[in-house]
């Protein structure tokens, strides 16, 4: 077994395969010194390591390679290994292949990781009590102590669910987010599986929207008729994959549900969910703790899957009431200058943006930058032209961005641009601006890679700086 990557995806699967007999290799192109601590966390198997580059040659070794998501579709090995019809997977493949339980799959371009936690607080209420619902601002971690039944969240958020496979039992119940990278191997669908929307995203490794929008669609393709599939009805990109369901169909929206759907819909303030046996109010839209339609669309796209996978809608209440968001998706930092400051990291499009934006009604200075990802600009641009007051532009992308922003004299509306290297500067810039009742948002547009290692780093750094403001 060849194994692409050793960060956190490729330990799991190396530690997995390992234990279960197969003769390891790890090939990672960081150097030794880097690998370090990912060696000394394998240390207990036998694995062979091949670091500094990625050797065509080991292919000669393998019958299976197993790409961790980080690993481009360019990668000379991963290309000679589709050529000559080795087989490939990765290790949320291997995870369902074992799974002994039932699983929850979740993908998205926006959403997965608050609708993943938001499930996986519902979930562990009504399986292992409301005290183990996992507190606002973490994702739910698989559940240490051993009760009847079990609840695993992991996936392309957490921890990988491989380090815990051999601890599930048939009663358990598995809930992933799943990406479009770790959807591009897949042969295997969970038993519930929801495409919360398709928007433009990764265009710098997919290229296109068809080839976009075809790895997302994997995650119904292997579905049996009695499995459930769940789409955002008011996405055109996640709608059009309806044509793929295999089993049961259900829907979640703001817009009016078809007559003969089943799913769930808004109605004086509720959310109700419709099946053939009528409508149930599950909550009011006043136990929403999050800003934004779209966190209002990931709750009612919880509620549905929740609701497919039998949960009682007083555990879904308790999954949602005193939920405030996950680290990076518009979270309050602090009040300065009179201003409110957030960090939405989480936002590497310009679609996330938009749905940052559209969340206040406040004025706003916005920290927009990073390293662009080939993605259309036009449409936040109009945006900007009509709520933004203040843009900051910082990174590898700032010149684009600007470019894209046009003239502001035609805008319509004045706003002020300033460009400045890094997010330090752009926040030491938010704060010559700000004024008492603004909204101070890191929304950024793109991804962080031209200045951090991740838009979490990028979050935390962020958040360290604003509280350091004096």
């Amino acid at each position: 077994m060849l194994i692409l990557g050793g960060a956190r995806q490729g330990q799991a699967a190396a530690s997995f395969l390992a234990r279960h007999g197969a003769h390891v290799t790890v090939n990672d192109r960081r150097s030794a010194e880097e690998m370090i601590s990912a060696r000394e966390a394998l240390s207990n198997y036998p694995i062979t390591w091949v670091l500094g580059s990625h050797p065509i040659r080991l292919l000669k070794q393998t019958d299976l390679v197993c790409v961790s998501g980080g690993i481009p579709s360019t990668n000379p090995i991963l290309i000679e290994a589709l050529k000559i019809g080795m087989p490939v997977t990765n290790d949320t493949q291997i995870f369902m292949q074992a799974v002994p339980c039932r699983t929850i799959g979740i993908t998205g371009s926006a959403g997965k990781t608050t609708t993943t936690t938001i499930v996986g607080r519902v979930a562990k209420s009504a399986y292992e009590g409301s005290e183990s619902a996992g507190s606002q601002d973490e994702i739910p971690t698989p559940s240490a102590v051993r009760t009847r039944r079990s609840v695993y969240i992991g996936g392309n958020i957490g921890d990988p669910l491989l380090n815990h496979l051999d601890d599930m039992n048939p009663e358990d119940l598995a809930i992933l987010e799943i990406s479009s990278f770790q959807l591009e191997q897949m042969t295997v669908s969970p038993n519930i599986a929801a495409i919360l929307n398709i928007t433009p995203n990764h265009l710098d490794r997919h290229r296109t929207m068809e080839a976009y929008t075809a790895a997302k669609r994997r995650i119904l393709e292997f579905q049996k008729t009695t499995d459930v599939a769940i789409l955002g009805r008011d996405d055109p990109g996640a709608w059009q994959t309806r044509t793929q369901v295999i089993g049961n169909l259900l829907s979640f929206g703001l817009s009016p549900m078809p007559a003969g759907q089943e799913g769930t819909f808004m109605r004086d303030g509720f959310i109700f969910l419709r099946t053939s046996e009528g409508e149930t109010p599950l909550l009011h839209e006043k136990a929403i703790g999050l800003l934004g339609v779209h966190n209002k669309l990931n709750v009612m796209a919880a509620c549905t899957i929740t609701c497919a996978a039998g949960l009682p809608a007083e555990a879904i209440l308790a999954g949602v009431e005193g939920f405030g968001g996950v680290t990076h998706r518009l979270e309050f930092i602090r009040t300065w200058g009179g201003a409110a400051w957030y960090n939405d990291s989480i936002a590497t499009t310009p679609e996330r943006t938009i749905a940052a934006i559209q969340s206040f009604c406040e004025p706003i200075v916005l920290l927009l930058g990073g390293r662009d990802k080939d993605l259309p600009w036009k449409d936040l641009a109009e945006l900007v032209h009509q709520r933004v007051d203040h843009v900051i532009l910082f990174g590898e992308a700032a010149e684009k961005i600007r470019s894209m922003l046009g003239n502001q004299a035609e805008s319509g509306r004045p706003y002020s641009v300033h460009v400045v290297t890094g997010l330090r500067d752009a926040i030491r810039t938010a704060a010559g601006v700000v004024q008492a009742g603004d909204v101070v948002l890191l929304s950024p547009g793109c991804t962080s890679f031209d200045e951090f290692r991740d838009f979490e780093e990028r979050g935390e750094c962020f958040r360290k700086w604003i509280l350091e403001l004096t």
